[in-house]
């Protein structure tokens, strides 16, 4: 079994940065993948970034130079970097991972979702 934490959401003023953390823990052989969906009241839910073991990055296009995803391989955790803040980024913001849990065997994971409000 895989958990995936999250951290770091709450109110903030348009303009203003937030820094999402998610952290994973278990027993796994490997964490692939990790990413940052969202979803807003009555929205289907998002695809905000991915990034992969290697730190290849991928962003959605309405976040492109304003957020940015990281990850330390070491702490098993992701980092969403949000920067610039809209009003229309408010969402409820959730941790995704793409886990080897055996050998052969591949799991995807959600966090419980942390809530961002940009609101003036």
């Amino acid at each position: 079994q895989v958990q995936l934490v999250e951290s770091g959401g709450g109110s903030v003023q348009p303009g203003g940065s937030l820094r999402l953390s998610c952290a994973a823990s278990g027993n796994y052989f490997s964490i692939n993948a990790m990413g940052w969906y969202r979803q807003a009241p009555g929205k289907q839910r998002e695809l905000v970034a991915t990034i992969t073991s290697g730190g290849e990055s991928n962003y959605a296009d309405f976040v492109k130079g304003r957020f940015t995803i990281s990850r330390d391989n070491a702490k098993n955790t992701v980092y969403l970097q949000m920067n610039s803040l809209k009003p229309e980024d408010t969402a409820a913001y959730y941790c995704n991972a793409a886990v080897t849990v055996a050998w052969g065997i591949n799991r995807n994971y959600w966090g419980q979702g942390t809530q961002v409000t940009v609101s003036s």
